[in-house]
């Protein structure tokens, strides 16, 4: 089973409630935009105009857009208990 079809049987319980905040007006001054290069769920996009949109909704809780952030404009914490991801394959 490649890790694309691992990914797909996920479950996610989404919360009304971000776990992750994105400060948009900072991420207009940022020129190479890695959060939407490399999130694996592809959570940012870039759009046309150059400015980006984010979902929570597929997030894999990996932290990596909060690493990628140089300008620190992403806010991620822990989704509340039972909300999230659920791995079905480790």
């Amino acid at each position: 089973m490649s890790v694309d079809e691992k990914l797909r049987v996920n479950a996610y319980l989404v919360h009304t409630r971000p776990h992750i905040s994105v400060n948009f007006e900072k991420c207009k001054k940022c020129q190479d935009k890695p959060c939407t290069k490399l999130c694996p769920a592809g959570c940012f996009r870039q759009l046309p105009d150059g400015s980006i949109t984010f979902s929570h909704d597929a997030c894999l809780e990996c932290g990596t857009c909060r690493i990628v952030c140089r300008l620190g404009a992403i806010t991620w914490d822990y989704p509340e208990a039972g909300f999230g991801i659920w791995y079905r394959f480790s």
